[in-house]
Formats: structure tokens, C-alpha cells, sequence
């Protein structure tokens, strides 16, 4: 059967994701992901989706190494970990300047040797109960796990964008996690990590990739696009490096427009900006077929596991996100 992941990155209430989930699990999807951000606790969510469900995998999607400390991350994957049976995959990113700073009042430095350092004391503590650690970023002088995980070693996820990162995956990580990924990045990417993993003496296969992809359903498709058109364009305008990933497919002088307005002053403008031909190239919209084929399409560039993300919000949110899932599972 094909596989295919379902996430969810805020807009409903977070008993409407344990429902979405359990909906996932009877239709056959491999797994479902739980945002970090405004959406509710994302580790509290999963471990409700745990004592819900018995068969789908769960994972971060992704947990910041800046909000959380990395002692609190490996407690919480591993208390995921025990309620899930096992069924857990913590996903790691550094998030971004401009949420960790202002939203959270700290300071966004050394991202990448962060998340490296982090996921070096996450796998000591699941592994051995407790760790001695001193790096460029972090100084523990002890820390020990007081109750035994269920597994000493769980699968560990990167988000990456940039060629550097996705190397790194390559290098360490059990599977990379992309976001707002055209076809063509797609392909890139999979050659980065790669070519990160063939330097670190791994075999390329035994890295998961896998892309988060928007998603909306009508059979109207200029409905489902503007569905999803503001949340394309937020993304754009708050965080660099999306911006600068889809200027480099193709769409910079439109970018550029939006950022101007939005600059201005001109948000509700900047937000309806968005051009049709690129929201279709990092997202899915349209009919439950036009959905699919263009999951194809991923699968065929490179793509082991996409994970559509019904972006619902508002009355109905949770119906909305159901129909993206019955839309999309395995074995249409």
C-alpha cells in the first residue's frame, strides 16, 4: 500500500485532531504529525492520539531545539513513546528567528550546531538513562532520566530546507521533513541528503524523506486555492527562507510584490497576492483525483512519505480537514 502521512499545524481544537486522527488510522495512513506553535501542546496532543489509536505512528513535526531544553524533549518523545506502544517519531528543527526571538524572548543563535548537539543528548538519555554533556552550546553537568523508556532508540527526524541542513540529515538524522517543497526542490533535496549520507558511510535509502504538503478539497479548484492561497502568502512574507525557496522556483518577481505590500503596510493585500500557478506548485488543490495525482508526482520525484496538511480553520474546520483525509487515503 502506498504510504502517506497526514499533519496538522493549528486551526482546530485539539480534540478535533485526536478525531482526525482516528479517522486517518481506519483509512490506512502509515502516520499522523502534530505541529509545534500556537495549535495546542503538541506532545500532549499526540499523547491523546496514543491512548486513541493502535496502529498509526505519531510524530513532532517539528519540535524546536530553541523552546524546548534537550533533557525536556527526550522526557516528553519518550512519555509519547510509552503511552503510544512504540508508534513514536520525534521530529526536530531549529524553527526561526523570527518566531523564537519575538514570540518567545529568546535569543536564535547557532541553529545547526544546536540541533546537532541536541539530538546527541536526546539519543544519550533515551540510550543510557543519563548524560554528561559539554558542547559549543550545551554544558550539562548531569542530567538522568528517572523511569525507563520503552525504547532506547526512537527514530529522529530533521526539518530541513537549505543544501547545508539537508546534508546534515543525510548525515545523522533517520529522516528529513520539507515543507512548502515544489517538485523540483523535491528532487534537490533528495539528492543533498544524499549526497550527506554517502559522506557519512550510509546507505541514501536509509534516510526517510518526507514533505508536508497543503492541502485543500473541492471540486472546484479555484475554491480549494483560495482555501489555501492566505496561508501560502503568510508563510511567504513571515519566515526568509520559504521566501527565498520560492523565489528561487520560478516566483520571485511575485514575491517580491507581495513583500512590498505587506512592507507597506498592506497585509490583507499581500495575503490575497498569492498567484494561482504558485500555490499549485507547493500545495494540492482540487478534486480528491487532482489531489492525488499530484501525490504522485511527489512519490515520483523522490518523495518516500508525503504527509498532507489540511490547513482548516474556522466553522466546519474539522469536516474540512476529514474530507481532505478521505480524499487522499491510501488505496483510492
Amino acid at each position: 500500500m502506498e504510504r502517506i502521512g497526514v499533519g496538522f499545524s493549528g486551526g482546530m481544537s485539539p480534540p478535533d485532531i485526536v478525531e482526525c486522527v482516528k479517522l486517518a488510522e481506519d483509512l490506512g495512513y502509515e502516520s499522523a504529525w502534530v505541529a509545534e506553535g500556537h495549535g495546542g501542546d503538541q506532545f500532549a496532543i499526540l499523547t491523546a492520539c496514543a491512548v486513541a489509536t493502535s496502529r498509526i505512528k505519531l510524530g513532532t513535526s517539528i519540535t524546536s531545539v530553541f523552546v524546548r531544553t534537550a533533557p525536556t524533549i527526550a522526557m516528553a518523545a519518550a512519555t509519547v513513546d510509552h503511552f503510544s506502544n512504540g508508534r513514536f517519531i520525534l521530529g526536530l528543527g531549529s524553527s526561526h528567528r523570527v518566531q523564537v526571538e519575538p514570540e518567545h524572548g529568546l535569543e536564535f543563535i547557532r541553529p545547526i550546531e544546536r540541533m546537532r548537539e541536541c539530538t546527541d543528548i536526546v539519543r544519550g538519555i533515551l540510550r543510557d538513562g543519563d548524560i554528561k554533556y559539554r558542547g559549543d552550546v550545551y554544558n550539562i553537568e548531569r542530567f538522568d532520566l528517572w523511569f525507563e523508556p520503552l525504547r532506547r532508540e526512537m527514530p529522529i527526524y530533521f526539518a530541513a530546507v537549505r543544501p547545508r541542513m539537508l546534508e546534515i540529515c543525510g548525515e545523522v538524522s533517520d529522516g528529513v521533513i520539507l515543507t512548502w517543497c515544489t517538485l523540483e526542490h523535491a528532487a534537490t533535496a533528495v539528492h543533498h541528503v544524499s549526497e550527506g549520507a554517502k559522506r557519512a558511510g550510509r546507505e541514501p535509502g536509509d534516510v526517510d524523506v518526507s514533505t508536508l504538503i497543503a492541502c485543500a478539497v473541492s471540486e472546484d479548484r479555484d475554491i480549494a486555492r483560495d482555501e489555501l492561497r492566505r496561508y501560502v502568502a503568510t508563510y511567504i512574507q513571515r519566515f526568509p527562507r520559504y521566501r527565498r525557496l520560492v523565489s528561487e522556483a520560478g516566483f520571485a518577481d511575485e514575491v517580491q510584490a507581495m513583500t512590498q505590500a505587506w512592507r507597506d503596510g498592506r497585509v490583507e493585500e499581500a495575503l490575497a497576492m498569492a498567484p494561482t500557478g504558485l500555490v499549485d506548485s507547493v500545495a494540492l488543490a482540487g478534486s480528491p483525483e487532482e489531489c492525488r495525482e499530484r501525490l504522485q508526482r511527489y512519490r515520483d520525484a523522490g518523495i518516500k512519505l508525503p504527509i498532507v496538511s489540511p490547513r482548516a480553520s474556522g466553522p466546519n474546520a474539522r469536516e474540512r480537514a476529514m474530507a481532505v483525509i478521505r480524499a487522499c487515503a491510501p488505496g483510492q
